[in-house]
């Protein structure tokens, strides 16, 4: 049984810094290509960031070189850093493998920018 937990988020200033975690299980990690998504209140859940098995990564534009996505593959848990916050970055945020279907969804983590 697939079952992907997130955990990390909180409620920070304008300008501060989160880390996300992925915790996973019941699949193959090391050969899943992973993502970030997250979703604001009344808006659809957008793609954040990827990383291939082998450590490509590819990100979102509005990212602009704040988050890093990496992954520790012993330990089938994938990571979101993010810096330079914005409110416009408040959102729950969901890991999930890159298919189709996706697995089933996590309860995801809240993430607050305000001052």
């Amino acid at each position: 049984q697939v079952q992907l937990v997130e955990s990390g988020g909180g409620s920070v200033q304008p300008g501060g810094s989160l880390r996300l975690a992925c915790a996973t299980s019941g699949f193959s990690f090391p050969s899943t290509t992973m993502a970030w998504y997250r979703q604001a209140p009344g808006k659809q859940r957008d793609f954040v960031a990827r990383i291939l098995g082998g450590g490509i990564t590819n990100y979102a534009n509005f990212v602009k070189g704040r988050f890093t996505i990496s992954r520790d593959n012993a330990k089938s848990t994938v990571y979101l850093q993010m810096n330079s916050l914005t409110p416009e970055d408040t959102a729950v945020y969901y890991c999930n493998g890159v298919q189709f279907p996706p697995y089933p969804w996590g309860q995801g983590t809240q993430v607050t920018v305000s001052s």
